[in-house]
């Protein structure tokens, strides 16, 4: 359960963050990609126009009269296809003198929302976009729901006359455009965004399920190593109920080994019974034995000679550091790699590590 719910919880994060990031990129490809698809419409038109009007002031600069060259122009461009950009003459007035529909002939422009208002006006690509997101904003506008709906982007003057020569594009379809790219990122990014977080979280899951194997694994060996140490400390206690019994019996031990060891204090000789002796160490170069009741004494003989005189039912040799005592043994406790920690009353300093060599003869000691 817990494991479906960090799924479903990193999916919905990643969907978050996937919404997040996409309404931005979205806004900025879109824009960027109509910016270059207007950049180009203003640069056709702009030039169709310039050469529109350098053609009627070349014909009239030659002599040709406004009547003839008007017709001719009329001619060249009637019946064009309104739904790209197209170019109309009109006078200073306002009234269209030249128009592929035939029938805006002698209408005024001056009644219609044109974009330029002056000559002087220079329009941008930036500038376009703004008013066709102004105009979708505006669900009733008329203009949008007519597919031939044109905006006056450029003007450049006749030499040589009062007309202008003006482009237009068609608004409606340049929207009907960008609306098109924009509905083209939304469906790339969803696609990519339900595949991103799809695969995302199968490698979360793929991962997760390997970790926990891997935990599964660990939990296994430890549960055996629990196992063990319990096993271990139970045999500790029977071994040491055992001893306990045996020393009540008094019964007789080897004759090779030592009841009684001399040891010093300070300048005093001590006699110390083995059965008071907790452990045995040494520590810069000193012999030490500690007794049950925390008392301690030194002694000149060394370790190895020590242990060699000492009850092997009752004592071990744990380390090159440490002789112990079964009595004393409190604890045995798993450290490092298959090393044993033997925590004893009284506790020392130091600690007392069995390595992994030596814990096979000392769980063979407890009589596993």
């Amino acid at each position: 359960m817990r494991k479906d719910k960090l799924y479903l919880l990193t999916f919905l994060s990643l969907s978050l963050v996937f919404l997040i990031i996409s309404s931005v990129a979205i806004r900025y490809f879109v824009n960027e990609a109509a910016e270059k698809v207007l950049e180009t419409q203003l640069e056709f038109s702009q030039r169709e126009a310039k050469q529109v009007a350098m053609l009627i002031g070349n014909q009239l600069e030659n002599g040709m009269s406004k009547e003839v060259s008007i017709k001719s122009i009329q001619q060249s461009i009637e019946n064009s296809n309104l739904d790209a950009g197209f170019v109309s003459v009109f006078n200073w007035s306002g009234d269209i003198v030249c128009h592929p529909d035939v029938k805006q002939l002698g209408q005024s422009i001056s009644n219609k929302e044109s974009f330029i208002s002056s000559v002087s006006d220079k329009v941008t690509s930036q500038d376009l976009y703004k008013l066709l997101q102004k105009r979708e904003d505006i669900d009733d506008t008329p203009s949008l729901k007519n597919n031939q709906d044109s905006e006056v982007i450029f003007i450049y003057p006749v030499a040589n006359s009062d007309w202008i020569v003006g482009a237009h594009a068609n608004t409606f379809k340049v929207s009907q455009q960008i609306k098109k790219i924009r509905s083209n990122f939304q469906i790339i990014l969803l696609v990519m965004g339900f595949l991103f977080i799809l695969s995302s979280v199968l490698i979360v899951r793929l991962i997760g399920s390997k970790y926990e194997k891997k935990l599964e694994i660990k939990n296994e060996k430890l549960s055996d190593e629990i196992i063990n140490l319990s096993k271990l400390n139970s045999a500790l206690d029977t071994y040491q109920q055992q001893v306990s019994d045996r020393s009540l019996l008094n019964e007789d031990v080897d004759s090779s080994t030592k009841k009684r060891i001399l040891t010093y204090v300070r300048n005093e000789l001590v006699s110390v019974s083995t059965e008071d002796i907790a452990y045995i160490y040494t520590d810069m170069g000193i012999t030490y034995v500690l007794c049950s009741d925390g008392k301690r004494s030194t002694s000149n003989s060394s370790l190895d000679e020590l242990y060699t005189n000492l009850d092997n039912t009752y004592f071990f040799r744990a380390n090159r550091q440490f002789i112990i005592a079964i009595s004393s043994i409190d604890k045995i406790v798993k450290y490092g790699n298959n090393q044993l920690k033997i925590l004893i009353n009284p506790s020392s300093e130091v600690d007392i590590i069995i390595s992994k060599n030596k814990a096979a003869e000392f769980k063979k000691w407890l009589n596993l």
